[in-house]
């Protein structure tokens, strides 16, 4: 069961993806051969079915030289609600504690040229 909402997303990238081929000027059985599948399967992801593999997809994007796209499409870096859920996060307050001691031990913590270990 799928939301209009998706239906309309992958019906534009299908329309995306035939209109991307035809600029290029790719026929269908030749693209078909180099993301390695049917002529069919091609009609249906450039028709935005959803039961087409995702490697379908990433294979048509590689061949379109647009792979890239996939790539970044949920970037944790760019994911403005991941990023504001991180921040409702942190701590309010952060206390500053007293160092510890080091145990005592007869093992020097430094050898003869200073290096810490």
């Amino acid at each position: 069961m799928e939301s209009l909402k998706t239906q309309d997303v992958l019906i534009r990238l299908g329309e995306d993806i035939r209109t991307a081929r035809k600029k290029r000027r790719i026929p269908t059985a030749e693209f078909a051969e180099r993301i390695g599948v049917r002529e069919g399967t091609l009609a249906r992801l450039e028709k935005g079915d959803p039961g087409v593999r995702i490697g379908t997809l990433a294979m048509a994007l590689l061949a379109l030289g647009e792979l890239d796209r996939l790539e970044e499409l949920l970037d944790p870096g760019d994911d403005g609600t991941g990023l504001l859920l991180d921040r409702s996060r942190l701590p309010k307050r952060i206390d500053r504690k007293r160092p510890k001691k080091p145990p005592s031990s007869d093992i020097p913590l430094s050898d003869d040229d200073g290096m810490v270990f």
